[in-house]
């Protein structure tokens, strides 16, 4: 076993080891899906960070980086840390006062019971196919710097992640998620002090970068309206997704759920600033790389020492653990307590806390075995992210801070965004489908708003006089 693989496992064993240790604590559904309501500011901005600083942050951006500069489709991280700061501002406190165990109780109540088990459809299976990729890139990474086998490294990962967030729920991958954090941290300023004291300074790097690649929002293969969708996909899709929601319901107060949420956005926003420096001066230190994305792992390999590599592999573990185990909680909390507890209200708490784990189990099972399939596993997850997200931003935003529309209105939304972007992905070929989605579901919210007006006991129409 060389040195790096056996640091990559000692890592992994702590957290699995601190896992297992706060799941002593877990008495009820609450305890399990929110952390009893107790996590800190430290903690909850660290799990809000931690949830969405996935591997892709550290390797897809600085790939996407080194090929276009800032000129091309620059989302990550930008608009992602501005999807969490968003959700900080005007969503979080407004959600945690409501008292929601999962988003999927504002739908619930805000709507009907039917239109929460359709938001859950809509959304779960993104969850569990993200998490089935990051499991997969956990096991090429651990095949790359060792001779274990891609699909057995697959299995550990999937094993291990699996039973510590099945048997502690939310404080646990709380708990880890500041390790994993940390780790984040402390990998990527290592690589970046690495690279910049090799190169004569950060100003150094600056001066390397060709100042045609610094030009934001001008990529001419793209249209405004193409640059608009690659935006509108992470602020309108992610700023109200349940795995960052999750987090925001388990903090101690409105308060710290807000500060949390906007925090974890501006420290996503800065450490991601790190890969997005690295993409920009790589072709001048690696030139003409087949694969714009081994750009971090090259630089890793080519400057760091091997106890530094060993330090950063256990950054990019970090990020694809912490995000596992994220959409894996959330996506079971929304199965176990918006269907199967939903379905069979009278279950008892303890009930309530089994059909959690055991959802947690089944969704890892299937993640597991998605992660042994093919590269396609990545294509799906691009259509998971999208699918039936702009239904759910319409209904969030206009339920969450009016009166307008109920069931029928929210049906509309997410079904219309839902199979009109699906229609236009992948039946017209339309170039900003996204975006289309998103402007009928609204138009069909307010249409079938208007209908449920019209269509109500007592609605007297514009115009009308009452009988003397």
């Amino acid at each position: 076993m060389n040195a790096v693989l056996l640091g990559v496992v000692v890592y992994v064993v702590i957290q699995f080891a601190v896992g297992l240790l706060v799941s002593r604590h877990i008495a009820d559904e609450k305890d399990y899906l929110l952390a009893g309501r107790r996590l800190g500011l430290g903690l909850a901005t660290f799990t809000v960070f931690a949830t969405w600083f996935g591997a892709e942050t550290v390797v897809g951006s600085a790939g996407n980086i080194y090929s276009t500069g800032l000129t091309g489709d620059t989302a990550e991280p930008f608009a992602y840390a501005l999807c969490l700061v968003l959700l900080g501002l005007f969503f979080a406190a407004r959600l945690w006062r409501n008292n929601y165990t999962t988003f999927g109780d504002f739908f619930e109540q805000r709507y009907s019971s039917g239109v929460g088990r359709l938001f859950v459809f809509l959304v779960v299976p993104a969850g569990v196919l993200w998490a089935a990729a990051q499991v997969r890139a956990f096991g090429q990474v651990v095949s790359v710097i060792s001779d274990v086998d891609t699909n057995v490294a697959i299995t550990i990962a999937a094993a291990v992640v699996v039973i510590y967030t099945a048997a502690g729920g939310l404080m646990a991958t709380a708990v880890t998620d500041v390790i994993q954090g940390l780790a984040l941290l402390i990998g990527l300023l290592v690589l970046y002090f690495a690279v910049v004291g090799d190169i004569g300074g950060f100003q150094a790097g600056i001066d390397m970068i060709d100042p045609q690649r610094l030009q934001f929002f001008s990529a001419p293969d793209m249209t405004t309206w193409q640059l608009i969708e690659s935006w509108a996909i992470p602020i309108c899709g992610a700023t109200l997704a349940a795995e960052a929601i999750a987090r925001i319901l388990g903090a101690r107060s409105a308060s710290t759920a807000r500060n949390a949420a906007v925090l974890g956005g501006l420290l996503y926003f800065t450490v991601g600033l790190i890969p997005v420096f690295l993409g920009l001066i790589g072709p001048q230190l690696v030139p003409g790389l087949d694969d714009p994305e081994q750009i971090v792992p090259t630089l890793a390999r080519d400057y760091l020492s091997t106890f530094a590599y060993i330090v950063f592999t256990g950054a990019l573990i970090s990020a694809i653990l912490s995000t596992v185990d994220s959409a894996l909680l959330a996506a079971g909390g929304l199965v176990s307590h918006n269907v199967i507890v939903s379905l069979r209200p009278q279950i008892d708490a303890r009930g309530k806390l089994l059909a959690a784990r055991t959802t947690v189990v089944g969704l890892g099972v299937i993640a597991y075995v998605l992660a042994l399939q093919s590269g396609s596993v990545y294509e799906l997850i691009a259509t998971a992210v999208s699918f039936g997200t702009a239904g759910v931003f319409i209904c969030g935003v206009i339920g969450l801070f009016t009166a307008v529309g109920g069931r029928y209105a929210a049906y509309a939304a997410l079904l219309t965004g839902a199979i009109v972007w699906f229609i236009g992905q992948y039946l017209a070929g339309w170039s900003t489908p996204y975006i289309v989605s998103l402007a009928t579901a609204l138009l069909a919210y307010l249409l079938a708003a208007l209908f449920e007006q019209r269509a109500a006991p007592g609605h007297q129409p514009t115009g009308s006089r009452a009988r003397a």
